[in-house]
């Protein structure tokens, strides 16, 4: 992978705590279609059973949550599955399901109700046709990293790993009822919105800060929460904020990502104290990557700028695995890790997705009942793993 050159200036210890944020999509238990309008006494419900950890997004048929801060990988997966399987009896009660997907596979956006607060109201008048078109859900996960340099700093260098973990996550193959041919058509959607992709390089949080004040004081932003970045310096938490996968169908696939993001900062907190640093690269190579992870997944291999090849994708998890294992040693999290050839081995949610809907059409099914089969298989697949 890429080379290491110095950099002076230590960093203080770290305290690398983790927290996952999910946005679930609620369908219908008949229509397997997505709900139109939330009832009011399912989301009092959902916040009656986790409080602040769960709130309303964009779209009415969406559910977010969030774990608590945690200091291990174990306790963020048994708080996550908790989540997970109290909106799912939360949502059961008015006849609807959740599924862990970033895109339905056949629902309508124009068709689907947005939440009424006023952020979505200003968002959907600036944004017009774009905000219609978000109907799609992703994770976040915070590492927690003292002092705005560090933040800074590791995410010029961080990047560069961001579309290898796109890649095992896809989760959005389909359309609007359509097989789009990409692993993450979510990229797609939300790259119409401004402000997304990789962050711009910053030689200081200072930089960062008086670029993000050019826009707040032209009133395009009100604060650099409306930077959707695939990672950026949280405005809320002392963290570093990653934002590219999509969300994981699986529980253990989202835990396996969380891990590796968290055991690769760990990586460049180990270089930065012995005055190294991992290679920081222009935006536009990375962007290279983090299309080939959004078309591609796991299918095909990224770039390796270092050595100026393509790589095979499985041979750079082996890679990224053994560079972070004693990260993941450190942390207690080696089988979250490796847990990321399990997921080549048997593919992400985008894979499992088109094989049940072609095993479907095989089978005689129309393009409907095929679709339909699709998300009774996220439907199952989202609490594979929740058992309490």
């Amino acid at each position: 992978m890429t080379p290491m050159t110095s950099n002076p200036a230590p960093p203080p210890d770290l305290p690398f705590t983790i927290g996952i944020e999910e946005e679930y999509l609620v369908v219908d238990r008949e229509s397997r279609d997505l709900i139109q309008e939330a009832p009011p006494e399912m989301i009092d419900e959902c916040r009656a059973r986790l409080g602040e950890q769960v709130t309303t997004e964009l779209m009415q048929c969406q559910i977010e949550v969030g774990t608590a801060v945690s200091k291990t990988m174990q306790e963020t997966r048994a708080d996550l599955a908790r989540l997970r399987r109290n909106v799912s009896e939360a949502v059961r009660g008015h006849g609807f399901e959740i599924i862990a997907a970033s895109t339905h596979p056949f629902a309508r956006a124009r068709e689907i109700r947005r939440t009424r607060k006023e952020r979505y109201d200003t968002l959907a008048v600036q944004l017009q046709e774009v905000a219609r078109r978000l109907l799609i859900s992703g994770m976040h996960v915070h590492v927690g990293l003292d002092g705005d340099e560090t933040r800074n700093d590791f995410m010029g260098q961080v990047s560069y790993v961001l579309p290898h973990f796109l890649a095992l996550s896809t989760s959005s193959p389909f359309w609007q009822g359509n097989d789009t041919g990409l692993k993450s058509y979510r990229i797609a959607v939300w790259d119409e919105m401004p402000r997304t992709g990789l962050p711009d390089l910053f030689e200081s949080f200072g930089e960062y800060e008086r670029h993000v004040r050019v826009l707040v004081d032209c009133g395009v932003i009100g604060d650099s929460s409306e930077l959707w970045w695939d990672l950026r310096p949280s405005v809320r938490f002392p963290t570093l904020e990653m934002r590219i996968p999509d969300l994981c169908t699986r529980l253990d696939d989202a835990i396996c990502i969380a891990a590796l993001y968290r055991c690769w900062l760990r990586l460049l907190y180990r270089l930065k104290r012995s005055n190294q640093r991992w290679r920081r690269y222009p935006r536009f190579l990375i962007e290279e990557n983090r299309w080939r992870a959004h078309r591609f997944g796991i299918d095909e291999g990224l770039i390796d700028f270092g050595r100026g090849e393509m790589v095979p994708y499985p041979d750079l998890v082996d890679e990224i695995i053994e560079l972070v294992r004693e990260d993941a040693e450190h942390f207690g999290c080696v089988n979250e890790i490796e847990h990321a050839r399990t997921i080549i081995e048997r593919g992400t949610s985008a894979h499992w997705q088109v094989a049940a809907y072609r095993a479907a059409r095989a089978e005689g099914a129309d393009e409907r009942e095929a679709l339909v089969r699709v998300v009774d298989m996220l439907v199952e697949e989202t609490l594979s793993g929740c058992e309490g």
